[in-house]
């Protein structure tokens, strides 16, 4: 189940790295969709529009599976403290007076 869902996550986060790069940047950096003759299939506005929809989509996704992901790492595994780790190592001390072996 942990593959499938990691595959997934993989599969979204390569898609919205594309479909960044593909909008229309403001500055013109790294933009790769950006001008181009103006008898395409989409117009500009609906291109930005669409982009932005299948942005969002493919981010509530991208997060929703590193939660999961997250949620299934920590199934399973005892709440450590490191406060308990401290108690264990440090060794108990006497709690009566201390009385010297005579050697």
């Amino acid at each position: 189940m942990e593959t499938l869902v990691l595959t997934i996550h993989i599969l979204i986060a390569l898609g919205l790295v594309i479909t960044v790069l593909l909008q229309r940047s403001e500055g013109g950096g790294l933009g790769i969709g950006g001008g181009g003759a103006g008898g395409g299939f989409m117009t500009a506005r609906g291109t930005a529009n669409l982009l932005t929809r299948v942005t969002t989509i493919l981010a509530v996704g991208f997060f929703s599976t590193t939660i999961i992901l997250a949620i299934m790492a920590g199934v399973g595994k005892a709440p450590m403290s490191i406060v308990d780790d401290v108690i264990k190592e440090t060794p108990a001390t006497p709690s009566g007076p201390v009385v010297p072996t005579g050697k």
